[in-house]
């Protein structure tokens, strides 16, 4: 072995280790220096290396291995260009998410007639009110623009009850508790009514039908409630022919002077004494239907003693019968 002696050649055989380092073959000079020195065994040798592999290396072996290049990736395929725009076609689109906000829901600004305001039957006129049914009235009070009240914003209040019916009980415009409760006659008048009319045997969604004339709460600047005006009037009264038609009532009562005096012809601040006592005749549909007026039940809370004079008139309204059209 090159470096090392034959006896401690055996000595670290006998061992099973190599030696720390072996000598490589150098040039003349080198190999002759070398030999004037003893070779070293101070270091202390441990198993590790193969003996043919050389422990102490220059830093340039001992230098990582730089990896091969790796060849570069190949360029993304070019993006196809995009199909021209097709027009959309009215209506929300089949792909379109199920939950939606407000704004998603909205038509949009492209759409066809068919979404615009101007198509729904908003501005609907009284003959076209007389040929609808239940349906298509209830989407044309829902859309009305026909006075000021309903372009106001506020929401109408449909009738409800029986729309089969033996009366048509008519209030005059909708209050604050109506557009509440989204019923007409809410809160402690519409329990009153609903007493009076159980005590001449009647009730609500059984054979009576209750509605408000004015079907949008009229309002002042500040929000509060408001008389209606004899316009606002006049262009709901259309409404209200229609649903005593539609429910074929022989029997309509009025709940104080803006209903009975609408519905009468007459102007709106006269007073109710005027109206009451008597059965009147009104043509509504094309056919002609009694006409009781009583007090509102709003005016019999705060006016307790003429509880008297509204069961006279309920009791009127029930003993009257249809006139022939």
């Amino acid at each position: 072995m090159n470096g090392v002696s034959e006896r401690d050649a055996i000595f670290l055989n006998e061992m099973g280790l190599g030696p720390l380092w072996q000598l490589r073959t150098a040039p003349a000079p080198v190999r002759e220096a070398a030999a004037a020195e003893p070779a070293s065994m101070e270091a202390a040798v441990a198993p590790g290396p193969s003996p043919l592999q050389p422990v102490a290396q220059s830093a340039s072996a001992l230098a990582p291995v730089e990896a091969p290049p790796q060849p570069a990736a190949p360029p993304p395929p070019p993006r196809r260009p995009a199909p021209p725009s097709q027009p959309r076609a009215p209506g929300p689109s089949p792909l379109q998410p199920v939950a939606q906000s407000v704004s998603a829901l909205a038509p949009p600004a492209d759409a066809d007639s068919a979404w615009d305001d101007a198509a729904l039957p908003g501005n609907a006129t009284p003959e076209e009110i007389a040929a609808m049914d239940w349906d298509q009235l209830a989407v044309a009070i829902a859309a009305c623009r026909r006075c000021s009240a309903c372009r106001e914003g506020r929401a109408p209040v449909p009738g409800t009850g029986a729309k089969t019916a033996r009366w048509v009980v008519a209030a005059g415009a909708t209050t604050a508790a109506d557009e509440k409760a989204r019923v007409p006659l809410a809160g402690d008048p519409g329990k009153l009514l609903d007493n009076m009319l159980a005590a001449v045997g009647m009730g609500r969604e059984r054979d009576v039908y209750v509605t408000n004339l004015i079907k949008c709460r009229p309002t002042t600047g500040s929000g509060g409630d408001r008389a209606p005006t004899p316009q606002e009037a006049a262009a709901c009264r259309p409404y209200l022919e229609r649903e005593v038609a539609l429910t074929g009532a022989g029997t309509v009562l009025t709940l104080g002077q803006i209903a009975a005096n609408t519905l009468l012809g007459r102007p709106l601040p006269e007073p109710l004494a005027g109206s009451r006592g008597t059965v009147h005749a009104l043509d509504a549909g094309g056919g002609t239907v009694d006409l009781v007026a009583t007090l509102h039940p709003g005016e019999l809370l705060r006016r307790g003693a003429d509880k008297a004079l509204a069961w006279a008139d309920l009791c009127r309204a029930r003993n009257a019968r249809a006139r022939p059209g």
